[in-house]
């Protein structure tokens, strides 16, 4: 049998949502071991002088917890 958690965190691009999701992976694996897979929660962005200038990504990230 195995256990897993999950981490909620927030990555941002000023490229894309797809770039701020690759982002949040990315670093979070500097710290998590063991991920598995990811849920997009919450897209949003951040507008500046009537352009978008901020992708915003909250994603759950599964992990396995170590036996």
């Amino acid at each position: 049998m195995s256990v897993y958690k999950m981490a909620e965190i927030v990555g941002t691009s000023s490229t894309s949502f797809a770039e701020a999701t690759k982002e949040a992976v990315k670093r979070a694996s500097k710290t998590i071991r063991n991920m598995g897979w990811f849920e997009v929660v919450e897209q949003r962005g951040a507008i500046k002088d009537g352009v978008v200038s901020e992708f915003q990504v909250k994603i759950k990230i599964g992990f396995k917890i170590d036996d």
